[in-house]
C-alpha cells in the first residue's frame, strides 16, 4: 500500500482523500486523524449479549451469514425442546380422556359430475408430470448439431435443475450480447476538464480494496465501474467530485446485488468523512436520473462464468480468469476499446496461455463466446502486459490480492510469454 507521503499525492490528484488500510491501523477510537482499520467497517449492529451489554460488529457477508446460522441453530434447538418436554404430573391429572359417543357420518358423492372431475384431475396431473421428460424437437436437433461440430454441450448435465435454465440459457447470452453494444461507455475523457485515466485508475484501485475488505459480491464490483464509466460518459465531473462518484455508484451496486449492504455511514467513514450523508445521497440521485435508472444491463463478470463453465475450468483458472479481468477494470483504455464479452473471453483465453492449458482455444469456446482465437490476440497480449506490470506498478491491490494463498497466488505465476496464433 501507499505510504502516508504517497496518499498525499493522490489527494492533490483526486481532490479528495483516498484512506489506505495501512493509515488506519494501530489506532485510537477518538483519533480523527488515526481511524481504524479498513476491515473493522461494515454495517455497525448492536447485537445484545446475556448480560445486557451491547457488542459491536461489522456485517460482512460470511458474519451475515453466521447470525443467521446462530438463529436456525438457536431456533432447531427450543423447537427440540418443546418436542421432549413432558407434562406434569398436576398437568396430567387434572387432565380428563375425552371420550365420543357417535362417530360422525361420512357422506361419499358418486355423482356422474364428481366422477368426471376426477378423470380430470388425474390427467392434468398426468400430464404435469411427464412435462420434463418431452423434448422439443428443436432441441434434440440443436445437441446434435453441436456433437457433429466437436461441440460440447455444456447445459446437457444441468438439464433437470431449472436454477439453470438449461432451455432458454443460450437465448439469454444472445440477448446480452445485444445489449452490451448499447450499454457500453463512449470515450470520455476528451471531453473531462479536471479528470483523466490516470485519476481513474487511482479510484478503482481504492475501490478494489474496499470490496474486498467488505466481502462484496464480485458482481458488485463489475457493476460499480459499468455504472462509473456510464456516468461520466454522459456527465462531466470536477476532480473533488470523482471519489464522491465512485463511492455513490458502489452504494448504487450493494442496493442492486448484496444482502448485507453496507450503510451511507460506512462510505462516509471509509473515504474519511470527506463526504457528509447529504451529498453521496444527492450524487446516488443524480447518477440513476442520468443513467435513467437503468442498472440490468450485462457486464464482464456475467460473460466470465460463462465462458468458465466452456472452458472446463477448476479452481486455479478461476482465479486468474479473475485477476486479469480485474487488472483490465484499472485501465480506461480497455473500459472503452473491448465490449465486456471480449473482455471476458480474453481473459479466459490469456489465462490459458498463462497456465499453459492444451488446447488454448477449440470449438466449444469460440461457439459459447462468438470469438475466434485470433480476435482474441490483441485484448489477451494487453491483459498479460498488465500482469507482467504490476508487481512494479504503484496501485498494487488487484496483485497483492491474488498473491495470497486464499485466491490461489496466482498473480505470483509468471505471465503467458506464447500465444497461439
Amino acid at each position: 500500500m501507499a505510504t502516508r507521503n504517497h496518499a498525499e499525492a493522490l489527494h492533490n490528484q483526486i481532490g479528495a482523500a483516498m484512506p489506505t488500510v495501512k493509515q488506519k491501523t494501530a489506532a485510537a477510537v477518538g483519533d480523527a486523524k488515526n481511524r481504524k482499520a479498513l476491515g473493522d467497517i461494515g454495517n455497525m449492529v448492536n447485537l445484545h449479549i446475556i448480560d445486557g451489554k451491547p457488542v459491536h460488529r461489522p456485517v460482512t457477508r460470511s458474519f451475515g451469514a453466521q447470525l443467521i446460522a446462530n438463529a436456525q441453530a438457536a431456533a432447531a434447538a427450543k423447537k427440540f425442546k418443546k418436542q421432549v418436554a413432558l407434562p406434569s404430573d398436576d398437568a396430567t391429572a387434572k387432565k380428563k380422556p375425552v371420550v365420543k359417543n357417535s362417530k360422525p357420518e361420512v357422506v361419499i358423492d358418486i355423482s356422474p359430475a364428481t366422477k368426471q372431475k376426477e378423470k380430470q384431475e388425474k390427467k392434468s396431473s398426468h400430464v404435469s408430470s411427464s412435462k420434463k421428460k418431452v423434448h422439443s424437437l428443436s432441441s434434440v436437433l440443436t445437441a446434435r448439431s453441436k456433437v457433429a461440430c466437436g461441440i460440447q454441450d455444456i447445459d446437457a448435465a444441468d438439464v433437470d435443475n431449472e436454477l439453470y435454465m438449461s432451455e432458454y440459457v443460450e437465448d439469454l447470452y444472445i440477448f446480452y450480447k445485444h445489449q452490451e453494444n448499447l450499454c457500453r461507455p463512449q470515450d470520455y475523457m476528451s471531453s473531462q476538464v479536471e479528470i483523466n485515466a490516470k485519476m481513474r485508475a487511482i479510484l478503482v484501485d481504492w475501490l478494489i480494496e474496499v470490496h474486498y475488505k467488505l466481502e462484496l459480491m464480485p458482481e458488485t464490483l463489475y457493476l460499480t465501474m459499468s455504472i462509473i464509466d456510464r456516468y461520466l460518459s454522459v456527465e462531466s465531473v470536477l476532480r473533488k467530485e470523482l471519489q464522491l462518484v465512485g463511492v455513490s455508484a458502489m452504494l448504487i451496486a450493494c442496493k442492486y446485488e448484496e444482502i448485507w449492504a453496507p450503510e451511507i455511514n460506512d462510505f462516509i467513514y471509509i473515504s474519511d468523512r470527506a463526504y457528509t450523508r447529504e451529498q453521496i445521497l444527492k450524487m446516488e440521485k443524480e447518477i440513476l436520473n442520468k443513467l435513467d435508472w437503468c442498472l440490468t444491463f450485462p457486464t464482464p463478470y456475467v460473460f466470465i462464468v460463462r465462458f468458465l463453465k466452456a472452458a472446463a475450468s477448476d479452481k486455479e483458472m478461476e482465479y486468474m480468469t479473475f485477476f486479469l479481468a480485474e487488472l483490465s477494470l484499472m485501465h480506461y483504455s480497455m473500459a472503452v476499446m473491448y465490449c465486456p464479452s471480449m473482455i471476458a473471453a480474453s481473459a479466459i483465453y490469456a489465462a490459458q496461455c498463462s497456465l499453459k492449458k492444451s488446447p488454448l482455444w477449440n470449438r466449444t469456446l469460440q461457439y459459447y463466446t462468438g470469438f475466434s482465437e485470433k480476435q482474441l490476440i490483441e485484448c489477451a497480449k494487453n491483459m498479460v502486459s498488465f500482469h507482467s506490470a504490476a508487481p512494479g506498478s504503484k496501485l498494487t491491490v488487484v496483485y497483492r490480492k491474488y498473491s495470497k494463498d486464499e485466491l490461489g497466488g496466482v498473480a505470483l505465476r509468471s505471465p503467458a510469454t506464447k500465444f497461439g496464433e
